[in-house]
């Protein structure tokens, strides 16, 4: 154990291991840990699926009115361990009333859908545009991201901003490799050292990060739901009324695509990205019908408010929305996907998300200096600058 004890030193520590500590690491691990591949007589493809150019298969799911008809058609990103089974609590009424097409999909390797073993951040956007091609979704559709799936919504940014009418990024991921994140904003957060510690086992030696996710003596992902760690009051409430995310069971890890898949997307989302994020441009320069937004809880804790703070007062043209008592599973919350919805699509703010804007100046360094006599007048140059968000007509 003194052994092991080191081991995970080694992992935490911020210096790079050098190779001899890589290979004496993963020696003791490599021997007896073998990932059960899948009966492919097992999988049985319920769902649509398309084929990709490249030979994959991606499996969606549509729900709504008839994108024939629609008059907003919305593909929606899934997280880590999720698929496109995730529930949307979008109000039928709603749907009904606003003409909303909605697509969810399994990405790569999740679900019904093939592995991608060149997984990339462009691979993700490609795979969406492809997907609403083929679907014949028309030049533009609305995007939201949840989680971790969010990197694939960053990257629809970056790659596909001609085809987006709008994009919303829920409780997104943050990578702590990204260039313009002040070190004394993420020095001591210790979901880093979490993420350091993760990517480095998947990219160094994943035949220990198996081993280590698939022993009996490690928390159940029913306890690590009920962990008030990574949860607050709000999310654990909430776990209680969903059924888990069946492809983080034990059992499900012991499979190679699935393990694969798990780590491969891990690596993409929190490697070096070919671009920062924090210095896209408005993808939306001229438009008054699409827009951008964030939606985060306050009491996040897996990914801190503080760092999504900083994000959105990096970038002023995203509209900013935070859920005071919100965890980080505010997509399931009541209520909350009408909100989201209504703000993407309609532009309709809700005061009781709006968050305080001079914590978001301080996070940047900048001094709220409003002259206006009124606080939220649309039309005062100084809060021009905050990511404020003005109805549309």
């Amino acid at each position: 154990m003194k052994r092991f004890g080191y081991h995970l030193k080694l992992l935490f520590s911020d210096k790079k291991p050098s190779q001899s500590q890589t290979n004496q690491l993963c020696r003791g691990f490599c021997q007896g840990t073998k990932v059960v591949s899948p009966n492919q007589d097992d999988l049985v493809m319920i769902s649509p699926r398309i084929k990709l150019r490249d030979g994959r298969h991606l499996a969606y799911l549509e729900r709504g009115v008839s994108k024939d008809v629609a008059k907003y058609k919305i593909i929606i990103v899934h997280g880590f361990g999720s698929s496109k089974e995730m529930n949307f609590l979008a109000p039928q009424e709603l749907i009904d009333e606003l003409g909303i097409y909605l697509l969810q999909y399994d990405r790569a390797g999740y679900g019904e859908s093939d592995p991608n073993p060149k997984r990339s951040l462009k691979s993700e956007a490609l795979d969406i545009q492809e997907l609403a091609d083929q679907l014949e979704l028309g030049p533009q559709f609305y995007v939201i991201g949840v989680s971790m799936g969010s990197y694939a919504t960053w990257s629809c940014l970056q790659y596909l901003p001609h085809r987006l009418a709008g994009l919303a990024l829920i409780a997104p991921m943050i990578n702590y490799k990204w260039p313009s994140l002040p070190k004394s904003l993420i020095r001591e957060d210790y979901r880093r050292k979490l993420v350091q510690w993760a990517r480095w086992l998947a990219s160094y030696c994943p035949r220990l990060l198996h081993w280590w996710v698939t022993q009996k003596w490690l928390p159940s992902a029913a306890v690590i739901e009920k962990n008030p760690a990574f949860f607050n009051k709000s999310d654990i409430d909430i776990l209680k009324t969903l059924p888990g995310f069946p492809m983080l069971t034990k059992d499900s890890l012991r499979e190679q695509v699935v393990f694969d898949t798990l780590r491969h997307d891990w690596r993409v989302a929190f490697g070096k990205w070919e671009f920062d994020p924090l210095k896209l441009m408005n993808p939306f320069p001229h438009s008054t019908s699409s827009s951008v937004h964030i939606w985060q809880g306050y009491e996040d804790k897996v990914v801190p408010s503080q760092l999504q703070r900083f994000v959105s007062g990096k970038l002023p043209w995203i509209h900013y929305h935070e859920v005071p008592d919100g965890g980080h599973l505010i997509v399931y919350y009541r209520g909350l996907c009408e909100a989201i919805l209504r703000a993407l699509l309609l532009g309709q703010e809700y005061i009781a998300y709006k968050p305080n804007k001079s914590a978001l100046f301080a996070l940047n360094g900048v001094e709220d200096k409003c002259s206006c006599s009124r606080e939220e007048d649309p039309t005062c140059r100084d809060h021009l600058t905050l990511p404020l968000h003005t109805p549309k007509d």
